[in-house]
């Protein structure tokens, strides 16, 4: 897959979109990403199944043809990469998530969970079928324990002493692979998005954890806007061409 240089594949050095501190992406026009979970009374997806089909929703926005070079939604994906790296999740059930799926975007299904991504819109300039959605309620279960993930296969390990939402972890799981999409070379980039973006989403043990953090992978620090502390650590992305370059 080629990727035009004018949307960046990383943020500059020193310059972490995900980062407490403040940058001069903060003087730029702010944009967020918005995703939509589907979340029927009757029949809601598992957590870490929602998890999971987030982070998939964001790979498959970011390699989307109408994303790249001069695609319909390159200059939005562009003018997002500039600022701050925010998403949100909010849900729908019924009529409301037909809206939503009738406005442009993607929807990306796992198991249960379905997950609708849209392109970039300004921070204050919500679509009003998106901008009506709660974000709260997002609070979902898994009725059983996630089986141990593969280890040969891309995992998003989650902080294992930091609390939170449904909605809030989905968009730190999709931080994380958006990390670990950026530092992937072309060739690692297109076997992943041909085996269909493949990945786990776990809470790591609290030794793993520790090693996690300085292993070289690449680590979601959130800037604190919403749930977690400023500076908090929350995502470690762990991709097995990541890992074997960190252990190079």
């Amino acid at each position: 897959m080629t990727h035009d240089a004018s949307v960046p594949d990383s943020p500059v050095p020193g310059d972490s979109p995900f980062r407490s501190a403040r940058s001069p992406r903060d003087d730029a026009p702010q944009f967020v990403l918005p995703l939509v979970v589907r979340i029927e009374r009757a029949a809601p997806p598992a957590r870490t199944d929602a998890l999971e089909t987030a982070a998939r929703a964001v790979l498959v926005v970011l390699s989307d043809e109408r994303s790249l070079g001069d695609g319909e939604w390159a200059r939005a994906i562009r003018d997002w990469q500039d600022a701050r790296i925010r998403k949100v999740v909010r849900r729908a059930r019924g009529a409301e998530w037909r809206k939503a799926s009738a406005l442009p975007g993607i929807t990306v299904t796992g198991k249960a969970a379905e997950v609708r991504v849209f392109p970039p819109v300004p921070l204050d300039g919500w679509p009003k079928e998106l901008a009506r959605l709660q974000v709260s309620g997002t609070e979902l279960d898994d009725p059983e324990p996630p089986l141990p993930a593969d280890p040969g296969a891309p995992v998003l390990w989650l902080n294992p002493e930091v609390e939170m939402s449904a909605g809030k972890a989905m968009a730190q799981a999709g931080h994380g692979a958006q990390l670990a999409w950026w530092e992937l070379g072309d060739e690692d980039r297109t076997a992943w998005r041909e085996a269909g973006f493949p990945l786990a989403v776990r809470t790591a043990a609290p030794g793993h954890w520790q090693a996690l953090t300085t292993s070289g992978l690449p680590l979601v620090r959130d800037a604190g806007y919403t749930e977690v502390a400023p500076g908090s650590c929350t995502v470690v992305a762990d991709h097995p061409a990541l890992r074997r370059r960190a252990r190079a």
